[in-house]
């Protein structure tokens, strides 16, 4: 597993349902924010991607909401990287508010699309490797 890499971000009010908390599809949102922020990160673009032929792929989310959070908390989001050697890696994420409480533990199982054949590519953990000028950040 990589070091995990975080990014803050403030919740807005926008984000907030009609209870006051962050609607439940911000928390994607945000963790979407902080897989791409890792990515730039370690030096890897959409235009570098699609160069390659690849785009990163969501095949699922699982989000364990623990606490609230309202308009105006300060949060952090983890981003840390599993590698299992086959066509998928997992993402754990961790949405924490400044003080650290934790308000959501997320894992998303990806992959890498080969944008010809429409199918996942064969360890996506090299192509990471090859694009990046940080590969430490995925725990390359």
């Amino acid at each position: 597993m990589s070091e995990q890499f975080s990014v803050r971000v403030t919740v807005r009010g926008y984000e907030t349902d009609t209870q006051g908390h962050v609607n439940q599809s911000v928390y994607i949102n945000y963790a979407e924010h902080a897989r791409w922020s890792l990515l730039r990160a370690a030096g890897i673009t959409q235009t570098g991607l699609i160069g390659k032929g690849v785009g990163p792929v969501a095949l699922e989310t699982t989000i364990r909401y623990k606490r609230e959070l309202l308009a105006g908390d300060e949060v952090d989001i983890t981003c840390a990287f599993e590698w299992s050697g086959g066509r998928t890696f997992s993402v754990l994420q961790t949405i924490s508010k400044a003080d650290g409480t934790v308000a959501a533990e997320l894992k998303g199982v990806g992959g890498l699309l080969d944008l010809k054949e429409r199918k996942l590519v064969a360890n996506p953990q090299d192509y990471f490797k090859e694009l990046s000028t940080e590969p430490s950040l995925f725990g390359l």
